[in-house]
């Protein structure tokens, strides 16, 4: 790589510049050069700091540099790297054994370990299709559906994105993988397509994604009952909800727990703490034993540092109280954005908030990622899922004076889009940023 030198430009720009000429574009242009972090705070290139209400989309659970995840990830790296899953490790046993006792499974639950979201919900749409084959409908034909929901968000491989609704994401890559079928996340919709034909529903319990959505009250309890009835899978989505976002381990045991659990649940993101790691858990020894010994695997899944890195992320959670931080933090961002001039509506669930904002008046680009623009130059890193609305996924470990700081900070961050938006060319490609 040639080294690009400018004497007119900071160093972020310099580095902006070779990441241009070095990168693929698929996440398009990144707006800052992190070099560090600490707590909920990361330091850019050129050293100004931001307080991070991202943390990754929803990973850095426990925020940068935690010096006990540090630790316990640093200790296994100098003590027993890749092994290749001919092999396992203390870690890796613990960790499983620990998701499991965290979601109540049954004796006969296990645990495949992926490398992240995508590939955990891979595996789960390969469980579905096996389900499909080993549980064939009335007819005796195998059941080829595969229902999920209409502004659902489960990856970018092909199996995820088959799973995924968005027409943007789909349509260049197609043909996908088919007998997928999308309906509107209402009661109504699943009473109607959930039928024989009908391998696995998958869901989220909150779709991020599309704005940080909750379901129906009692959809998941629905759910559950009529893919029992059905005789097909109910597969959970807990790749963005999942370890503590929502101040619960599991969004969906606010509707389903005991023996009314999924029949799979997937998570990453939060999980390694920013360590990449994914996870399907298969609740019970029959859904367990859809996958066999050569149908599925990964070569760096369940790896010692990732599974150190994801116990020693659970076990901080349990040990620091962050479940009820989550829930109490997360309450007081979302009373506060409400009162805030300019937000119409907040969804909030622990730490992960969705807040529409009011477009005002001529505003002619994206509303909602301007505000991300002027919200960074204020010095805090939020997301746009959408032209008008606002995520917040920080840290666990947010404090209650750092989130006031930013709902101090809001309306002047609001005043400032608002300017910015007026000055022809001030935001220029302003977009919504991508999912990871």
């Amino acid at each position: 790589m040639t080294a690009i030198h400018r004497t007119d430009t900071t160093a972020q720009q310099s580095l902006l510049g070779e990441y241009a000429e070095s990168l693929l574009g698929v996440f398009g242009a990144p707006s800052l050069v992190l070099t560090s972090g600490r707590g909920a705070v990361v330091t850019d290139a050129d050293g100004k700091d931001y307080l991070d209400l991202l943390a990754g989309i929803a990973v850095n659970a426990l925020g940068h540099a935690h010096p006990r995840w540090v630790e316990a990830v640093t200790r296994q790296l100098g003590t027993l790297g890749h092994v290749s899953n001919f092999f396992t490790s203390p870690q890796q046993i613990a960790l499983a054994g620990k998701l499991l006792q965290l979601a109540g499974a049954p004796a006969g639950s296990h645990v495949f370990f992926a490398n992240s979201g995508t590939e955990a919900n891979e595996a789960a749409f390969k469980l579905a299709r096996r389900a499909g084959r080993e549980r064939p409908g009335p007819d005796g034909r195998a059941r080829t559906t595969v229902l999920a929901l209409e502004s659902g968000f489960h990856g970018r491989t092909m199996g995820a994105l088959a799973l995924t609704a968005k027409e943007a994401y789909r349509e260049p890559f197609e043909p996908l993988p088919g007998g997928v079928r999308h309906i509107p996340a209402t009661l109504e919709a699943l009473e109607e397509h959930l039928d024989d034909t009908v391998s696995a529903l998958v869901v989220e319990p909150i779709q991020g994604e599309a704005g940080v959505l909750g379901l129906p009250e009692g959809y998941l309890r629905r759910a559950r009952e009529l893919t029992r009835e059905h005789g097909a899978l109910l597969i959970v989505d807990e790749v963005q909800t999942g370890i503590g976002r929502t101040g619960r381990w599991f969004a969906s045991s606010a509707e389903l727990s005991g023996e009314d659990l999924p029949d799979a649940i997937t998570l990453a993101k939060g999980l390694g703490g920013g360590f990449p790691v994914g996870a399907l858990l298969t609740i019970g020894a029959e859904v367990s034993g859809l996958l066999t010994a050569g149908q599925h695997g990964t070569t760096f899944g369940g790896n010692p540092p990732a599974t150190a890195a994801g116990l020693a992320t659970v076990l901080i959670i349990e040990e620091d109280g962050l479940l009820a931080n989550a829930r109490e933090v997360g309450a007081l961002l979302g009373e506060g954005l409400a009162a805030v001039p300019g937000v119409s509506a907040v969804r909030q669930h622990g730490l992960l908030i969705g807040a529409d904002l009011e477009v005002p008046e001529g505003v002619q680009v994206p509303w909602a990622p301007a505000v991300v623009e002027a919200a960074r130059r204020a010095g805090f890193l939020v997301n746009a899922p959408g032209p008008r609305t606002l995520r917040l996924a920080p840290p666990l470990i947010l404090t209650p004076e750092q989130a006031r700081s930013f709902l101090a900070a809001l309306p002047g961050i609001l005043s400032d889009a608002a300017a910015a938006v007026a000055t022809p060319g001030a935001v220029p490609g302003a977009s919504t940023p991508k999912e990871a």
